[in-house]
């Protein structure tokens, strides 16, 4: 598949042009990079493995699964079902932990902010007020004592016990789905006791019944959603503002080399807003003039700088969203970067290789994320957070003055704009405060139907975000609204799918709807 789809486009690393333009500079380079990799990859793929028919948990294998080899069962009796589910199973835990761990900062976060330890306010007081009265917790004395005694009901959230019903399930989840999950037996525990025992599951010899993992699965999802995802978003709302829609740049071309550049990479944006803060003060700007440079900019990458982007207005310290994470060695390469902060996840492995060669200053910024040959590491913390953003900017400063002069840039020219800020509350305002309108042009069939398109970025279906920027131009052709998120958001931003000149490809139904809503 990926082979044939790089045909189409005549032998293209991606669809966009700016990380094709980085890739020809890396690969006159000599730098190993994520498509050079892929194709050594590809032709040495086990069979078993891509049908999920392999096992390596235990002592007595690995373990295949040929019916035409007489080997129908795993050693230890697991059949090629349970064998495929489990490996479901523990990915799901993986991705579950990702969010809680995401869940439980926003929370601590929220915490001591409302206790004065962190740079940070509580900006939306009517989202905070809203959730707190949803969930029966007190809403007497100040926004800042409502905020400790939420977050403190958040945290506890994640760990309730299986016989007590889940607050937030209860509250946000539609009735008859939670009639269904009950008679299905999914209905679950707090996140942290699901998380727990998926992964005890998983352990040679304890659940081989493909079917009982399935549902073990369904019920890390319902946990993740309700248990994790929704409070985290709705706490970041509550410290950074809900979003609102508002236009803004992305691509590699809102690199300006001649700016001390801090990019922020992965799915929290707390140490990256901390510097937003920090790098508007005159005299933070003032010391990257004396550098040299013309300024400091905050530069956002992956989710962390997606969260950003839909709550920040663009001006001349945050400057907008390069891509997704098969887009980080390009930008690495552009030698515009002088500090690139990594938390939670979408950090790969290889990127020392690609500072020392082009001048950046690699530094985890999370506890999960340990690079090998990165030795700067500012694990965030609520209440040193302003602290380490100094930190940061302190180290870009210093690493734009090496970089000077020693690092020839080559900055890719294009600049996409974007609308983002699409809330739940911006669309209902949007639509005159109901769904009804929405609803009606459903009935009419002006919109065939709504999509959410959630996804990663892979190269296992082609170019760069081939599949995901060609389908989503396939949907909304067919008058079908999209709704996205992930990485495939960040692809069909860059590809111009995000504004509205993209209306000159949509359907004539969808067309006609958009338009009414400039």
């Amino acid at each position: 598949m990926a082979e044939r789809n790089r045909a189409k486009m005549n032998a293209r690393v991606s669809v966009h042009d700016s990380v094709q333009e980085m890739y020809e500079r890396i690969k006159a380079d000599g730098l190993s990079n994520v498509w050079d990799r892929f194709n050594p990859q590809e032709t040495i793929r086990c069979d078993f493995c891509l049908r999920g028919v392999s096992c390596q948990l235990c002592t007595n294998g690995p373990c295949r699964i040929s019916e035409k080899a007489g080997a129908v069962l795993g050693v230890c009796g697991i059949d090629p079902n349970a064998m495929a589910m489990r490996d479901m199973l523990l990915r799901n835990a993986m991705g579950t932990s990702t969010y809680t761990h995401h869940a439980y900062e926003a929370y601590r976060t929220l915490k001591a902010t409302a206790q004065g330890k962190t740079p940070y306010s509580i900006t939306d007081k009517d989202k905070l007020m809203w959730l707190a009265g949803m969930v029966q917790i007190d809403r007497s004395g100040t926004p800042e004592d409502v905020a400790v005694r939420l977050a403190d009901f958040l945290i506890w959230e994640l760990y309730r016990d299986y016989d007590e019903p889940g607050m937030m399930i209860e509250v946000f989840a539609p009735a008859p789905r939670k009639k269904v999950w009950q008679d299905l037996a999914i209905f679950p525990a707090g996140v942290m006791h699901e998380i727990k025992d998926a992964v005890a599951s998983c352990l040679t010899n304890v659940d081989g019944d493909y079917f009982s993992m399935a549902r073990k699965a369904l019920r890390l999802g319902i946990a993740t959603i309700y248990g994790a995802q929704i409070g985290l978003e709705v706490v970041q709302d509550i410290l950074f503002g809900t979003p609102v829609p508002h236009e803004v740049e992305v691509d590699l071309g809102i690199l300006d080399p001649d700016y001390v550049n801090i990019v922020f990479n992965g799915h929290e944006p707390w140490v990256g807003i901390a510097a937003i803060y920090e790098a508007g003060k005159p005299e933070v700007q003032d010391k990257a003039k004396q550098a040299g440079a013309k300024g400091l900019r905050v530069i956002g990458s992956i989710e962390s700088g997606q969260e950003v982007l839909q709550r920040f207005p663009m001006d001349d310290v945050f400057r907008g969203l390069t891509g997704n994470w098969l887009a980080i060695e390009p930008l690495l390469a552009t030698g515009a970067v002088d500090v690139f902060a990594m938390d939670e996840n979408c950090s790969p492995p290889w990127l020392a290789p690609y500072a020392e060669k082009y001048g950046v200053t690699l530094v985890c910024v999370s506890d999960l994320v340990r690079i090998p040959g990165v030795v700067k590491h500012l694990d965030y913390k609520p209440t040193e957070v302003a602290e380490q953003a100094r930190q940061l900017i302190d180290w870009a400063i210093e690493n734009f003055k090496n970089r000077k002069g020693r690092i020839q840039p080559k900055v890719p020219g294009r600049v996409q704009k974007a609308i983002a800020g699409f809330s739940p509350e911006a669309v209902l305002n949007a639509l005159g405060g109901n769904l009804n309108p929405l609803l009606e042009v459903i009935k009419a069939g002006k919109i065939k139907g709504v999509v959410a398109l959630v996804n990663c970025t892979t190269l296992s279906t082609g170019p760069h975000d081939y599949m995901t920027v060609n389908m989503a131009k396939e949907l909304i052709k067919r008058d079908i609204l999209i709704v996205s998120g992930g990485c495939g958001n960040h692809a069909l931003e860059v590809a111009g799918l995000c504004n509205l000149a993209a209306l000159d490809i949509v359907g004539p139904g969808l067309k006609e709807v958009c338009g009414s809503l400039k």
